[in-house]
């Protein structure tokens, strides 16, 4: 049983059985049976359906908003904008999915060589609760449109969304069986993953459980993408628009109350301009308001569960204790629910939680340094490797830190890093492999098949 316990009170929401072992097999196999005929749709009859989905998310957003916010604790406003995102990604993909997967002639010496994109089957998606749709969706509206069919496996606090993402593709007119929720626990993946037909695994997640479905899946040589946590770092250099870099900088960090993998979470500010940015970035930062999740005006809601509040302050308090100073927030609100304030660290250093650890939370870790080459450095002392921005005037200068200096998935200048359909998204090193998004997205689960006629 899937219990849902709000977050913004603590009281349950909801239930949702479980499937047993026999729904499971029965499931999978169904997706088996219907990967044969929606391999062979063609692709102005898989776009028909993406539209429609769209269609149907554009329609529901405010009650998927409510639904997110009820399970997870996301403001509304953010929910909204989700639902509208992931209609994005299905209107992307049907539009450009055909010439993304368009057959490619090669010249050769003799004879005639194509390469062809192919579908590899079904997908296992095993995804986090932090957000509930568009994680789902960016991966769903590639692997379909490319004649895959997909399996999910959400996170256990949001059996609500996951059924919504399921009876959303149905509506929109995919045969039963092309998309397929699993109301799971971790420990069944081994099983998804180990039954022949499923060919490919991406997951969305922490970088323990990336490790555990890479193993899983490589054992059985099959395809995975893993896009994992972040310690994504902001360097602000002498010559910064303050005013531009500290309301970036607010934004990223509190956006979907700090629980997003590439959420800004180190700021990496040169000396010169420390002293300055770390006043206004707290007065902002502090200004936030932190409330009911269904309000509209809500900045920042409650985290989604009580242990994974429990878990920030725990790196708080051990940050502290090193000798960092909570000069905004800090301390565990005493009320009902996944509370946690806005907080802004200073003086954090090398060997506190706050440097080397994903803070999952709405939590600012302010870095001081001497210069832009110890900024550099000190923004690429990490294990993780998803999202990374630096503020300067100097617009060559930026590109070519960004560019050169910064190792990251993604690098921007003067902006927050954000997922977008048009564009590649993953990490390297602990924020994990492959790419989701762009056409290097939808490439990712298709057998790249090279054609000969002699």
């Amino acid at each position: 049983m899937f219990t849902v316990v709000n977050p913004a009170t603590g009281a349950v929401a909801g239930t949702h059985p479980a499937h047993s072992t026999a729904d499971i097999r029965r499931r999978v196999r169904t997706a088996a049976d219907a990967f044969e005929a929606w391999r062979r749709a063609s692709f102005a009859e898989r776009a028909v359906v993406l539209r429609a989905a769209a269609g149907i998310l554009r329609n529901e957003a405010d009650d998927l908003a409510v639904l997110m916010a009820t399970e997870m604790g996301k403001p509304v406003a953010q929910g909204r904008a989700e639902a509208l995102k992931c209609a994005s990604v299905c209107d992307h993909y049907a539009t450009h999915g055909e010439v993304m997967l368009a057959d490619e002639p090669v010249r050769i010496d003799r004879g005639e060589a194509t390469v062809c994109y192919r579908p590899l089957g079904t997908v296992l998606a095993v995804m986090p609760w932090n957000f509930p749709l568009w994680q789902v969706f960016r991966a769903s509206a590639p692997a379909l449109m490319a004649g895959n069919v997909m399996l999910l496996k959400h996170a256990s606090n949001v059996p609500g969304s996951a059924l919504a993402i399921e009876r959303i593709w149905r509506q929109a007119g995919t045969p039963e069986g092309v998309f397929t929720t699993l109301l799971i626990d971790g420990k069944s993946v081994k099983q998804v993953i180990r039954a022949p037909s499923v060919k490919a695994v991406t997951l969305t997640g922490s970088t323990a459980a990336g490790r555990a479905v890479a193993r899983e899946a490589g054992n059985r040589l099959k395809k995975s993408v893993l896009e994992l946590g972040g310690s994504d770092p902001y360097l602000i250099l002498d010559d910064a628009d303050l005013d531009l870099a500290v309301e970036t900088c607010a934004r990223s960090r509190l956006i979907n109350s700090g629980q997003s993998c590439i959420a800004a979470k180190r700021f990496i500010v040169v000396e010169k301009v420390r002293r300055e940015f770390e006043e206004r970035f707290a007065a902002r930062l502090a200004a936030a308001k932190v409330g009911d999740p269904l309000e509209d005006g809500t900045d920042v809601g409650p985290l989604a569960r009580v242990d994974l509040r429990d878990e920030v302050h725990d790196q708080v308090r051990r940050s502290i204790e090193r000798g960092a100073e909570a000069v905004v927030g800090g301390e565990l609100p005493d009320r009902a629910g996944a509370w946690y304030p806005v907080t802004m660290l200073t003086g954090v250093r090398r060997g506190m939680a706050a440097w080397s650890e994903e803070v999952f939370g709405p939590v600012a870790s302010v870095i001081g340094v001497r210069n832009e080459r110890e900024a550099v450095k000190v923004a690429n002392a990490t294990s993780f490797g998803l999202g990374a921005a630096v503020f300067t005037r100097d617009i060559d200068r930026g590109l070519q830190i960004a560019r050169d200096e910064l190792a990251a998935g993604t690098a921007v200048v003067n902006t927050l890093v954000q997922s977008d359909p048009r564009l590649p998204f993953g990490g390297i090193g602990e924020s994990g492999y492959g790419r989701e998004l762009g056409v290097h997205g939808i490439r990712e689960f298709v057998n790249v098949k090279t054609v000969v006629v002699g």
